[in-house]
């Protein structure tokens, strides 16, 4: 099937599935009572490894193309006030985390947490550390712009216990990052790749976003093809998602022009073809790690997982706990989302210790649906009997909740996007645009168009 047939058949709004059910169906009546108690029962539920996140809101220059909780304007007395928030958090809802769990990842997502001065990331660090155990293959990562990364940050990161970063490149045309008004990298992107490597880091991880104003087929070419020299564990394609009616910022970027839909998916085909013919596996729809990269080794065993901070080994992935403004907790039965603002964060963890926004509790069938949607999304397969063993639900009744007819996929079958054997689907190389759209098959929630979302291509 032709690019662009692909296009006119499959372009629409949907999911992508950081969560089961979508974070559009969190509801606003979850509050800080049921978040409490939620944790209190995540103790006995699986998996039993913790995952903490860590959101930093504060960006000293923010992106027009930016979709996350972001801040900026922001002065040293109030960072100061934000993390004596975010401490009192971690410290009131740590005590109901039971102790005999081993924490196997921490990740520092934004805005930019490496734009903060570095003795807060330390005082942050070192209470987990202090309160928790690790496991011995633990990740701590944090996400950085280059244009605030000095070579001392990298000692000092290696010093706190992170050994993975990730840098948020985006493109390496100066054209582009002025479109989008981002900061090129502070020190050569070769420098400090050097650096994180000499340090010790056990991973890197760039960040690049295609379907930016001014790129170009051939300029993203470019892109790809320095960041491949880069010699990163990981590289990320991320789509952008214009969605200007919920992010006002992006509003800009529409008098300045966006590449068309066409352009945009030759983009990711081009560099889909580009890394797996250069050591790289496909994971997922976005991320390309090295052969040899514990993500490759989980793809091939189809034990490959996914939270809201990217893609992960099941044996590695716990329950997460998020700590800050607007962070998700992604616990086994329930999501709880944090009250976005940074200052009526604060206001409201000084108050009552927890700042719950809104949350969901997910039933036994949102379960099964959200492990049917998972495969498909990390593993590119699904097999029926492994769920019904897991989740000790017989075949028929799996297919009942999902509402599940051969009909539905006849179309995905016929462009030879998957193939159906049994009780057993695997979805195609072919099929990678499409992943979503195969997704949303499978979910029953599908039908009632609640939330705004960006188009699948």
């Amino acid at each position: 099937m032709k690019i662009d047939q692909i296009i006119k058949t499959y372009n629409y709004s949907g999911p992508r599935y950081t969560s089961y059910p979508p974070a559009t169906h969190f509801e606003k009546s979850y509050n800080n009572e049921n978040f409490i108690s939620d944790i209190i029962n995540s103790n006995s539920e699986s998996p039993e490894n913790i995952s903490f996140y860590i959101h930093i809101p504060f960006c000293p220059q923010i992106c027009h193309f930016c979709g996350c909780t972001t801040e900026k304007g922001f002065t040293k007395p109030f960072i100061r006030r934000y993390i004596d928030a975010l401490m009192k958090e971690i410290t009131f809802l740590s005590k109901f985390i039971n102790k005999g769990r081993k924490v196997s990842q921490v990740h520092w997502g934004g805005g930019t947490p490496n734009a903060i001065a570095m003795r807060y990331i330390e005082e942050v660090t070192n209470f987990i550390k202090d309160n928790f155990d690790f496991t011995d293959k633990y990740e701590m990562a944090i996400e950085c712009s280059p244009a605030y990364l000095d070579f001392q940050h990298i000692e000092k990161l290696k010093f706190y216990g992170f050994n993975r970063i990730s840098l948020g490149i985006q493109d390496f045309d100066k054209k582009v990052l002025n479109a989008i008004n981002r900061k090129g990298s502070k020190h050569p992107i070769e420098e400090i790749m050097k650096k994180i490597k000499i340090e010790g880091f056990k991973g890197t991880n760039i960040d690049l976003i295609y379907g930016l104003p001014l790129q170009t087929e051939k300029s993203f070419q470019k892109t790809i093809e320095k960041a491949l020299n880069l010699d990163a564990d990981r590289i990320v394609t991320f789509s952008y998602a214009h969605l200007p009616s919920i992010f006002t910022r992006q509003k800009v970027l529409d008098e300045i022009g966006l590449p068309t839909t066409l352009d945009k998916a030759k983009m990711y085909l081009n560099g889909f073809n580009f890394f797996t013919s250069n050591n790289y596996n496909a994971i997922g729809i976005d991320h390309y790690a090295k052969k040899s990269d514990e993500l490759s080794i989980a793809l091939k065993m189809k034990k490959l997982g996914r939270n809201f901070q990217g893609y992960c080994t099941k044996s590695n992935t716990g329950q997460v706990y998020g700590f800050g403004a607007s962070s998700i907790s992604q616990l086994t039965s329930a999501y709880s989302q944090n009250i976005k603002n940074a200052s009526e964060y604060i206001k409201k963890i000084e108050k009552d210790n927890v700042a719950v926004l809104r949350g969901y509790r997910v039933n036994k069938k949102q379960k099964v649906i959200r492990e049917i949607i998972n495969s498909i999304m990390c593993n590119y397969y699904l097999n029926f009997q492994e769920i019904s063993e897991l989740h000790s639900i017989k075949v028929e009744k799996i297919k009942e909740i999902i509402n599940y007819k051969n009909i539905k996929l006849e179309k995905y079958i016929s462009n030879g996007f998957i193939d159906i054997s049994r009780n057993k689907i695997s979805i195609n190389e072919s099929a990678r645009l499409v992943v979503r759209n195969i997704a949303m098959e499978f979910d029953p929630l599908n039908s009632s168009n609640k939330g705004i979302y960006s188009n699948t291509i």
